[in-house]
């Protein structure tokens, strides 16, 4: 498996892509109708899958672009990527819907994957990280000075009195 790395500060995408490969398996692991050993070669497929398919589109200078692009999507019809890994360890279309939810929403975006079951479900978020500034030059002001302080920041109220 190639470790995915392109420009940027925080280019690597194994984290986003390994927490949402891990939820999918999880959704498959909970029925229990697909052994430990399929799920691992799952696993693997996906993972080698998705770094694939967001080659191109993975920016974590600006994390919202290509979203849609990396969406993994099932509205009462499987994504097309899950279908073709699952299929690699033979997993039918049929088998998958009723494995996994009808509805699913998944993003897998830099330092955040999240999800939603439903059209109208709450969005959880599985897996988040704080973006990295890449120099102290692309700073503010007071972000500069928030990183030197190892305590937090008193407030303080000017009242002026005639």
């Amino acid at each position: 498996m190639s470790q995915a790395r392109w420009t940027g500060e925080r280019a690597d995408m194994l984290p986003e892509i390994a927490a949402a490969v891990g939820f999918l398996s999880s959704l498959l692991r909970t029925r229990g109708c697909v052994s430990e050993q399929r799920l691992r070669v799952f696993s693997r497929a996906l993972q080698e899958a998705l770094t694939e398919h967001y080659k191109h589109h993975w920016f974590p200078e600006k994390p919202s672009k290509g979203s849609g692009y990396r969406c993994i999507r099932i509205n009462h019809k499987m994504d097309p990527i899950i279908s073709k890994v699952a299929s690699q360890i033979g997993l039918s279309q049929p088998q998958l819907h009723r494995l996994l939810p009808s509805e699913l929403t998944l993003w897998v975006d830099p330092y955040e994957v999240s999800y939603r079951i439903g059209e109208d479900g709450s969005i959880c978020v599985l897996y988040e990280e704080a973006p990295v500034a890449a120099s102290y030059g692309l700073l503010t002001c007071k972000n500069q000075m928030m990183l030197g302080r190892s305590s937090p920041s008193k407030n303080y109220v000017m009242a002026v009195s005639s």
